[in-house]
């Protein structure tokens, strides 16, 4: 991990609202840093789009006058998708996009998320340049050179027609009931009316945001809702995202969840029936062991990256491959977006649906997961201190032996929680959760306060 994850963690940076980080003082001083470090000329422009959060309108203009007072012009859009903040960014020609969100967490987090100007996530070097900014005192322009502010009203019209881009121009939705769970997030108005332009019948979920529910019972995190709506209404398919609408989960019309492995299984082989796959995947350690098999016999190749979408980005970027993402429904498909996009994922699982004219639940029946066990502890004080020790180290090693070369167990830190993640699969189910419970009762038992399974 680099040192930048100090401050723009795996995917940005977050925190409590009103806390260290999330407030009004030090997001005023960022947006001055981002201005001063990544547009050097003279009428540059930063797009700042945002999610439904109650926080956003403070933090929208807190970061607004710290982009100005560094001479940056501004593009406002509202609250919008996180990936049409990345495409918006490319084609409007910004300097650079912020999306204002926290993702999938609660309504009392916040946070940003950066792009460049080629719509990608900003590299190494930019977020160092910033770091370093941020040390340096706040200064502003000349009165004259101050940043002019501007709406874009069309925003999310032009979002709307590139997400339908990315479904074929012959094919058509017609006839299919969609349930969409939008998160009460940024997705309430966008995504159910690209699916319905397409020929859905949409039912939606999740689409009354009051600045306070966001992902409260719904969306990708919590798609109990959704899984009982799809069977409700009979649905083909059910569709999920978060607050900032880059992850998606899916429900097939048995009301059974699919995963974001399991998404990228299915655009994956799909691409290679219609001669369009690429040599390889991408995930990430969290990748269910299961797909990288069950891809392999397909001769499609898997390349395990860190966790975390710009990580799998690179790698895909570094392999030349097109497609990757993680469990938790963070998709990449380089050949129609160069972010991850719940929305554009969704198409092109339902075009697979489509094209193939087989269901969900078939397309996903050859794919062979291991059962897995993911519980996420509650971060204490001492617990990074404790995980670098040689009772930590035993334990790993103890862990992996009883798996005996059938599976694996992972523990990591979040990038986006303060939590532990402890991973464990293998191909037997009791194998399992026996070794997961293992090394949460070494946390549980002496350090962490409480412990949440998920």
């Amino acid at each position: 991990m680099n040192d930048n994850n100090a401050v723009f963690g795996t995917d940005g940076i977050r925190g409590r609202t009103g806390g260290k980080v999330i407030n009004p003082e030090s997001i005023l001083k960022l947006g001055w840093a981002v201005g001063k470090a990544l547009c050097q000329q003279p009428g540059n422009k930063i797009l700042i789009g945002k999610d439904t959060r109650i926080s956003g309108y403070m933090l929208e203009s807190a970061l607004e006058a710290g982009l100005s007072a560094a001479g940056m012009n501004i593009q406002l859009v509202g609250p919008l998708p996180t990936p049409g903040i990345a495409y918006l960014t490319k084609t409007l020609r910004a300097s650079a996009g912020i999306v204002i969100t926290a993702s999938h967490n609660p309504y009392w987090d916040n946070g940003l998320k950066f792009f460049a100007s080629n719509g990608g996530k900003l590299t190494e070097d930019d977020e160092k340049r910033v770091i370093s900014q941020l040390s340096q005192p706040l200064t502003m322009v000349d009165s004259a050179l101050l940043g002019k502010a501007e709406r874009i009203d069309d925003a999310r019209g032009r979002y709307a027609e590139f997400c339908k881009q990315s479904f074929p121009d012959d094919l058509s939705l017609s006839g299919m009931t969609i349930v969409v769970d939008c998160a009460n997030g940024a997705t309430y108005q966008v995504a159910p009316s690209v699916f319905a332009e397409l020929g859905a019948r949409v039912i939606t979920l999740g689409g009354a945001p009051n600045g306070l529910n966001i992902n409260l019972e719904c969306g990708s995190t919590q798609p109990k809702a959704l899984q009982q709506a799809v069977l409700k209404h009979q649905a083909d398919v059910g569709i999920a995202f978060d607050g900032d609408g880059d992850r998606l989960i899916m429900v097939d019309h048995r009301g059974d969840l699919v995963n974001g492995d399991s998404c990228l299984y299915v655009m994956a082989t799909h691409a290679l029936k219609m001669d369009e796959a690429p040599v390889g995947v991408v995930g990430t350690q969290m990748s269910n062991e299961g797909l990288v098999r069950t891809l392999a016999e397909k001769d499609i190749g898997f390349y395990r990256a860190e966790v975390g979408d710009k990580y799998v980005l690179s790698a895909l970027q570094s392999r030349g491959w097109q497609m990757g993402g993680e469990p938790s429904g963070h998709l990449i498909h380089l050949g129609k977006t160069t972010t991850g996009d719940g929305i554009i994922a969704a198409l092109q699982v339902l075009r697979a649906m489509c094209e193939s004219d087989r269901s969900l639940h078939e397309l996903c029946a050859d794919l062979n997961v291991f059962p897995q066990v993911l519980i996420n502890i509650a971060l204490s004080s001492g617990d990074l201190e404790r995980m670098q020790t040689e009772a930590f180290s035993q334990l790993m090693k103890k862990s992996q032996k009883k798996l005996s070369g059938r599976g694996r167990v992972l523990v990591r830190l979040s990038g986006t929680e303060p939590v532990v993640r402890v991973m464990a699969e293998s191909d037997d189910a009791n194998l399992t959760q026996k070794v997961a419970e293992g090394v949460v009762e070494f946390f549980q038992s002496k350090y962490a306060k409480q412990h949440n399974k998920k």
